[in-house]
């Protein structure tokens, strides 16, 4: 499993939205056992915006293609901005990007920079579960 582990970190090096990592829990018990890792390998994933307690565990195939898809459709955003009606975006979406487009790019740079400051702050459910959504948006303006 390694080996297709260390391909998929290499291509999601660098990726906007998608970090793939790896912790050696022999050398890191403390982190390991703070995030209830109790056999290797173990896969965890977080969605943007999750904290550590809402870890999930990953119970799919161990090769890349498995790997890959699993990303693709579980970590990946899928509304794109340049094209919300034809990429797969929900309706709250749509209007979102409606109107950042008719604020107009400033309005976008601040949007932007509120969404990072909102990262990982106190809020409920609904509110977390649309902060991923929204982030990419007007990066993708």
């Amino acid at each position: 499993m390694k080996p297709a582990w260390d391909s998929l970190m290499r291509e999601y090096e660098g990726h906007p939205s998608v970090l793939i990592g790896d912790v050696d829990c022999t050398q890191h018990q403390d982190l390991c056992s703070d995030m209830g890792v109790g056999g290797y390998p173990t896969i965890k994933y977080w969605t943007d915006g999750a904290g550590k307690e809402e870890a999930k565990p990953y119970q799919g195939g161990r090769d890349l293609d498995a790997l890959r898809k699993h990303v693709e459709d579980n970590m990946l955003p899928k509304c794109d901005a340049k094209d919300p009606e034809g990429s797969g975006c929900d309706d709250q979406e749509i209007a979102y990007v409606a109107k950042m487009i008719a604020k107009g790019g400033e309005a976008v740079e601040k949007e932007l920079a509120r969404l990072e400051g909102m990262q990982g702050s106190a809020m409920k459910a609904d509110k977390k579960a649309w902060l991923p959504q929204r982030g990419p948006t007007p990066q993708g303006l």
